[in-house]
């Protein structure tokens, strides 16, 4: 038993299932017989599958993920963006990818998987639209857009009809273009099986998020994002995702109603908001030393909640939103992709930023006792009312500490030592030393 150990702690059981299904999505885009794009696949519902030969691999993945397992050759992909004019600032998750492109091969010395079209995502995060311009000047290629309408402000009927009307247009301009240009024709029986699956799956999903707020977590968030993209970014089997989905919520049911911890020590719990320096994840671990277990943001938790007068969570309802739609036609079912509200409220990060107090409801639903916020060179949307929203926390009396680097996907200016140090000094000004001291 480790030093300052309260609680139990085992692996988890559907680990191996995860990378058996991580492994199989792998192999489906090195494919030779797919159409290969890039870009958004919508958080939602997973469209591309709804036509037989084509995939479509989102940067973000891709990026972190080269980031997080091979330093160098990130560096090497980021230079090569560099060089062709794309300065530091750019997204961190593009300049991987786009270097990755240039250079004309992987990670892992394989072929970079031309691209055939590509989808830029439509995010508040305002360089999430340039990934698609870099696909297209590489070389000729199909690209389709959707508007990311967007208003602050109080709700309003008529102009979230309008704005929701011109999206649900984008959406289906873009499918009926697809079907034109490849040759294929959309399945929109197996769009609405896939709906229905989602349906489960995001109740599962908000079950793991739920059980997050109890004492001891019995999870980390490294565990939720090992899992978290499984069925989202990384497409898979409808029916296979929700089998797995539902092993994991009930073996994460099991580990609270018998108090297994995500960390055996834990003593004090923290909050992000975002995604973390994916190349630098070994800060986690480093504020374990102190019994410090982070239990997730609203980026890595998901489906915002709300607590009701009985002391129940349920998930946060919104001003004209509801997935209660008859799936008849292709219309219903981008409509249910869409939402009825044209701002999104299904998209987690929605939540913090047309909500001037959703860090600090979360904050109090997870029990945490401070929160830890990067303030990222590029990436815009990452930085968005940040400080404001620490300022808020610090009034309910959490602890808040900033640190500063390139974005979650770039490491070039994370000082990692000064990290570090700042970790010391945050955990040290609370009354708290390492364990193993």
């Amino acid at each position: 038993m480790k030093k300052g150990q309260l609680w139990e702690t085992r692996p988890l059981d559907s680990w191996d299932k995860a990378k058996e299904l991580r492994a199989k999505w792998q192999k489906s885009i090195e494919s030779k017989e797919k159409v290969v794009g890039q870009g958004n696949t919508s958080f939602v519902v997973d469209w591309q599958v709804c036509f037989p030969a084509i995939t479509v691999i989102e940067d973000n993945p891709a990026g972190s993920m080269i980031a997080a397992k091979n330093d160098p050759f990130a560096r090497k992909s980021r230079l090569a963006c560099e060089i062709r004019g794309w300065g530091r600032e750019i997204c961190g998750y593009h300049g991987t990818l786009w270097g990755t492109q240039f250079l004309g091969y992987q990670e892992d010395g394989s072929p970079f998987p031309k691209r055939k079209f590509t989808v830029p995502f439509p995010c508040i995060c305002d360089s999430h639209t340039k990934r698609g311009e870099q696909c297209r000047a590489f070389e000729p290629i199909p690209r389709w857009a959707n508007d990311y309408t967007c208003y602050i402000g109080e709700y309003d009927e008529e102009r979230e009809k309008a704005m929701l009307e011109h999206r649900n247009y984008c959406s289906l301009k873009m499918i009926n273009e697809m079907e034109r240009v490849f040759d294929q024709k959309f399945d929109d029986d197996k769009m609405i099986e896939m709906i229905r699956a989602e349906s489960t799956i995001a109740q599962y999903r908000q079950d793991v998020s739920y059980y997050m707020t109890f004492k001891p977590a019995p999870l980390t968030v490294k565990d939720i994002y090992s899992f978290y993209t499984l069925g989202g970014l990384t497409k898979l089997d409808p029916e296979e995702t929700v089998n797995f989905w539902k092993m994991f919520r009930d073996e994460v049911k099991w580990r609270v109603d018998n108090q297994i911890a995500g960390l055996g020590t834990e003593r004090y719990r923290w909050m992000e908001a975002h995604p973390p320096s994916w190349h630098y994840l070994k800060y986690y671990r480093y504020m374990e030393q102190y019994g410090a277990v982070c239990i997730g943001s609203q980026y890595s938790n998901g489906t915002p909640m709300e607590r009701k007068p009985d002391g129940s969570l349920v998930e946060r309802a919104y001003p004209g939103f509801s997935k209660d739609i008859a799936l008849e036609t292709r219309e219903d079912e981008i409509r249910y992709m869409t939402g009825l509200d044209a701002r999104a409220p299904h998209h987690f990060k929605q939540d913090e930023y047309l909500r001037p107090n959703a860090l600090n409801e979360f904050a109090e639903l997870y029990q945490v006792d401070g929160a830890m916020f990067g303030l990222w060179r590029g990436g815009v949307g990452c930085n968005m009312l940040r400080k404001e929203q620490a300022m808020k926390l610090r009034l309910i009396g959490k602890s808040v500490l900033f640190f500063e680097g390139s974005q979650p996907g770039d490491r070039t200016d994370l000082d990692e030592k000064r990290f570090l140090d700042q970790l010391d000094g945050w955990m040290e000004g609370q009354g708290l030393r390492k364990l193993e001291d």
